[in-house]
C-alpha cells in the first residue's frame, strides 16, 4: 500500500479552513481603534503634564496607553 501524505487526503473542492478565512468585518475597526486610543492615550497624558487620564497612578499612564497600543499591533499579525 503506498503512503499517502495529507495533501492527497484534502478534495480540491472541500471548503476553506477558518485559519484561512477573511478577517470578520470589525476587524480592522477595533484593530486601528485600539492603537489610536494607545496613542491618544499615552498624548494626553503628555499634554497634562503627567497628571490624566488617571490622576492616580501616575506614571502608569504610560503602560496603560502602550498595553492598549499594543493590543491592536498583536492584532496586525492576525489580518489577511
Amino acid at each position: 500500500m503506498a503512503h499517502m501524505s495529507r495533501s492527497d487526503d484534502v478534495e480540491p473542492d472541500a471548503p476553506r479552513r477558518d485559519v484561512d478565512a477573511p478577517n470578520p468585518v470589525w476587524f480592522l475597526p477595533v484593530m486601528v481603534g485600539f492603537m489610536l486610543l494607545g496613542l491618544a492615550w499615552v498624548l494626553f497624558f503628555y499634554l497634562s503634564n503627567g497628571t490624566l487620564p488617571i490622576p492616580g497612578v501616575g506614571a502608569w499612564n504610560l503602560a496603560i496607553g502602550f498595553g492598549i497600543a499594543l493590543i491592536g499591533f498583536l492584532m496586525t499579525t492576525r489580518w489577511r
